[in-house]
């Protein structure tokens, strides 16, 4: 099944304008729509929360990383702050997206960016 997203109004895809595609596309109702769209992130928040990384084939990885104590500084005094040690979630890209995105580098003038789900 393919998807297609056409010129964004605004410069981010949102979690709306993808519970809109949803509704558009797939013809679920908007409130199913919403529902999927939250469910998804939800469960990817609540694996990172828990420490599990998030892999999606063809997109990338989501990680959770522990970042140590350092030596930090008060741009506006100068003065050293230690900066306590802290998790950050961190996501790289697979290949495959890094090759889509390096592929449409050159499409300035493309308005329609095609998305397709499943196996390929």
């Amino acid at each position: 099944m393919d998807f297609t997203l056409e010129a964004l109004e605004t410069p981010a895809l949102t979690k709306a304008h993808l519970a809109d595609l949803l509704f558009e596309q797939i013809g679920l109702n908007k409130r199913e729509s919403k529902d999927m769209v939250e469910a998804f992130f939800d469960l990817i928040a609540g694996s990172l929360i828990e420490g599990t990384d998030v892999k999606i084939s063809g997109f990338g990885n989501f990680q959770i990383r522990v970042k140590a104590p350092r030596p930090g500084r008060n741009p506006r005094t100068g003065e050293a702050i230690p900066i306590g040690e802290r998790r950050v979630a961190t996501f790289h890209a697979s290949a495959k997206l890094k090759d889509q995105i390096q592929g449409s580098a050159g499409d300035e003038g493309s308005q329609e960016v095609e998305w397709s789900l499943g196996t390929e």
